[in-house]
């Protein structure tokens, strides 16, 4: 693994896919490769995008990370798409809706199936920004599944939060979640060319308005991928957020936001290894299944059980 990272940290793609996929896989040798990449994080900026299915959040994407490219930034890019119940991996690969900004040398894309994560995320997620972070990304995208509320997860990873809509939804207060209202730190109507971009913008402004108490007063910003329009205004204004969270300290803040919840997930992870890779403690969670399932015990007792067996 020792190559591998002396390649990761050049930036070289092949060795970063290779890693990448030892972290999903939860190969044991990756985690001394992440030991490694740790002091090499925490330079590059994440943006995390989501909002409704059929907002065309890739397209938008790729106008965004061209733009980016025209400004000499490095774009790592991380699709989260849902699992196919039968192969394990994404069924939508964003590498093929990108294909011209794969063959691009500063531009990294993967996507990634969410395995049953909750949240429109991969459990991988943290693990895979890092590895981009210490291979010199200075801008890491991560767009998540369109599957509504449950995506508001993306706040534990990104430093700015982009939320995506598009006119012609009906109510756009109602379309978006209200979890998804309260993470926003950018609102992007895509899709601007159609009717009703001006309802749609008002129904934002009007939420917006109503949430006074925020120091950041949440930007609407009309694009349109397919004419190459706002992306320079959307560009502005992350430019912008990231200014203003690093003058209010509240960069700190979301950060210690992400490690909390990469640390518990790395416990998490190690707690139930632990409980499969035990032979006792294995047998004593089949012994607690088969009661649970003959009502002989509930799974709280069940847990409780288990637990205090793996504190002794």
């Amino acid at each position: 693994m020792t190559d591998l990272t002396t390649k990761v940290l050049t930036g070289d793609p092949h060795a970063i896919a290779r890693l990448i996929t030892h972290v999903e896989n939860q190969d044991p040798q990756a985690i001394t490769a992440m030991k490694t990449l740790y002091p090499h994080t925490g330079r590059a900026h994440v943006v995390g995008v989501t909002g409704v299915m059929g907002s065309g959040k890739s397209s938008l994407l790729y106008e965004l990370a061209q733009s980016y490219r025209k400004l000499g930034k490095k774009i790592g890019i991380i699709a989260i798409d849902p699992t196919s119940p039968f192969s394990g991996g994404a069924l939508l690969g964003d590498r093929i809706r990108m294909t011209e900004l794969s063959t691009d040398p500063g531009v990294f894309i993967r996507s990634m199936g969410t395995r049953g994560a909750l949240g429109g995320l991969t459990n991988a997620v943290y693990d895979v920004v890092d590895i981009l972070d210490a291979a010199g990304m200075d801008l890491i995208i991560i767009e998540t599944v369109g599957v509504g509320q449950d995506e508001v997860e993306i706040v534990k990873v990104a430093d700015t939060t982009i939320v995506v809509t598009v006119p012609g939804l009906g109510d756009a207060v109602q379309t978006i979640k209200a979890g998804l209202m309260e993470i926003a730190d950018i609102f992007v109507v895509n899709k601007a060319d159609r009717p009703g971009i001006e309802q749609t913008i008002a129904e934002l402004q009007s939420l917006v308005d109503l949430d006074g108490d925020r120091d950041w007063k949440t930007p609407i910003v009309p694009t349109s991928a397919k004419e190459h329009k706002g992306i320079d205004s959307l560009i502005d204004n992350i430019k912008q957020h990231t200014t203003f969270i690093h003058q209010t300290h509240l960069y700190e803040d979301r950060r210690r936001i992400r490690y909390e919840a990469e640390l518990f997930e790395l416990i998490r992870k190690r707690v139930i290894s632990y409980v499969l890779d035990d032979e006792k403690l294995k047998n004593q969670v089949e012994t607690c299944l088969q009661k649970i399932c003959g009502r002989e015990q509930d799974p709280y007792t069940a847990a409780d059980e288990i637990l205090n067996a793996l504190l002794k």
